[in-house]
């Protein structure tokens, strides 16, 4: 069964020739479908109609992950860097009208897919008593019903996110890879695929990462560059698509 990971989109069709020269079984979006410097807002609105309408036409399997360029048009009651205040309403109807399309964290094998990664530090605050075994749909739950847990100021304050205390719209990589040592952690038994980091080139990215994360956490937003990654019996492949 192959699998097509995609990153950040934030208004890029670029996603449309991905799948449709990879024709996969599955394709996982990791959220941030909005708020680009370089694409109006309404073809970010636009495009984000077009991921739904494939989500709910195709027979392929699409997951949809929330990103924090996502969030804070969701009654989040903050608002980050690259907010479209003239158009927040108008994102802000369209995600709650497809708010059931959305989710925190995906689960596929030994791989855990969030936005920016799940730090156990973050996890304990949030949901005391958490296990390994059922952190996803811990996760999926508590944003459905306390949504504003997954706020920037809700944990720690660096302002650039590499706080251990940050959750999954937001840590970043160092952050991450501290908050996952010890028995607590992630990296024994899983591997974090994460957006929110921006990569120039997504291969020669993981190849750093794998020797610099031990082959435990890998990023992928990478489409500005035309980059994603396909899944398949077992192996993540980076890839860069041609687009003449």
């Amino acid at each position: 069964m192959k699998t097509v990971f995609l990153g950040d989109t934030h208004g890029r069709s670029i996603w449309k020739d991905i799948i449709k020269a990879e024709n996969p079984d599955r394709v996982i979006f990791w959220g941030d479908y909005f708020d680009s410097f370089n694409i109006p807002g309404v073809s970010q609105i636009r495009n984000f109609k077009d991921i739904i309408e494939f989500k709910e036409n195709t027979d392929k399997e699409v997951i949809m992950l929330i990103g924090n360029h996502d969030h804070h048009y969701m009654d989040a009651g903050e608002a980050y860097s690259g907010h479209q205040a003239a158009l927040h309403w108008d994102i802000h109807d369209v995600l709650k009208q497809n708010k059931h399309h959305l989710q925190v964290a995906y689960q596929l094998n030994n791989i855990i897919c969030t936005h920016a990664g799940l730090s156990p530090v973050w996890l304990s605050h949030c949901l005391p008593g958490w296990q390994h075994e059922n952190v996803v749909e811990l996760v999926n739950d508590l944003f459905k019903y306390h949504p504003k847990r997954f706020n920037f100021s809700q944990a720690g304050w660096d302002p650039y996110g590499d706080d251990e205390s940050q959750g999954p719209f937001w840590i970043r990589p160092r952050a991450l890879m501290r908050s996952n040592k010890g028995e607590k952690g992630f990296k024994k038994k899983y591997i974090q695929i994460v957006g929110h980091t921006q990569v120039t080139n997504i291969i020669d990215s993981f190849e750093t990462t794998k020797k610099s994360m031990g082959g435990k956490y890998y990023l992928i937003d990478a489409q500005e560059t035309n980059g994603y990654v396909v899944y398949q019996d077992g192996q993540l492949i980076p890839s860069i698509i041609d687009i003449m």
